[in-house]
């Protein structure tokens, strides 16, 4: 994987304004810069801007503010030159596509080749594969995505996000289609490539146990606004589910991590 970076090559948010269809959704965010090995959540209701806010940092989004890369001013660039530094995985992949699960990776890869590091036809076909067998696939490797089941296209997305080797990954829901043996393989790979290498790893979830045990940090949205941002046990209260889902819970912490129990709705 690549090198571990510096704190110079933190992820920058600064006044961030987005949205679609001439509707604002993201009103001049801030947040506190998100350092390279940092798994940081992105929590919130409904319409709270949480995918928004991931496709603007994707570049798929207009936005106006400041995102910055260390040095690279991300807003200002292409969105070629942006997917050399970025990666987004959507919440699903393009129906009725007619390639392999390792054909796709292998296209992943040639679309945005890692820079610095040019290769051959044999080394990209490793590198998918390598990649297709850590995220625990290496046995739908010759099978067509459009005969893959849901969750089973969502690992083959995130195979793709992966094997561009980004310095920001940026995960939609990418367990939302998974049961629980490949909810945890996911969690666990994403926070260890994050390790290993370095890059910060930005995803949009739901389910608050998963976020609290996996993520570095929790950033909890509402109408666009930031409400919280924290560790987990800072950033997830009981007055900020109140707040921000309106449902009565408890949330005790323990050297075993986050307790979450919603009782009621308010």
């Amino acid at each position: 994987m690549t090198k571990m970076l510096s704190h110079g090559d933190a992820l920058r948010i600064e006044g961030l304004t987005t949205g679609y269809g001439g509707h604002v959704v993201v009103d001049a965010l801030t947040l506190a810069p998100m350092l390279p090995g940092q798994v940081v959540s992105l929590l919130g209701p409904n319409a709270a801007g949480k995918t928004t806010l991931l496709r603007a940092l994707a570049g798929l989004h207009h936005a106006s503010g400041a995102v910055r890369l260390g040095e690279v001013d991300l807003l200002s660039l292409p969105l070629a030159d942006h997917a050399r530094h970025v990666t987004y995985m959507p919440q699903s992949l393009p129906q009725r596509v007619a390639l392999t699960v390792l054909e796709a990776v292998i296209g992943a890869l040639k679309a945005s080749p890692i820079a610095g590091e040019p290769l051959s036809g044999h080394a990209i076909t490793e590198r998918a594969l390598d990649v297709i067998e850590r995220v625990g696939i290496g046995h739908l490797a010759m099978e067509g995505l459009n005969h893959l089941s849901g969750g089973q296209r969502q690992l083959a997305s995130l195979a793709q996000a992966l094997v561009r080797q980004p310095r920001v990954l940026l995960l939609d829901e990418p367990i939302s289609a998974l049961d629980l043996h490949y909810q945890l393989r996911v969690m666990k790979l994403v926070r260890a490539l994050a390790r290993e290498s370095g890059m910060i790893v930005v995803m949009v979830l739901h389910d608050l146990s998963i976020a609290a045990r996996w993520s570095d940090r929790i950033v909890l949205l509402s109408q666009g606004r930031l409400v919280t941002d924290g560790p987990p046990a800072e950033a997830i209260t009981a007055q900020a589910l109140a707040d921000v889902y309106r449902v009565a819970a408890r949330v005790r912490a323990d050297a075993d991590g986050l307790h979450i129990v919603i009782e009621d709705t308010l």
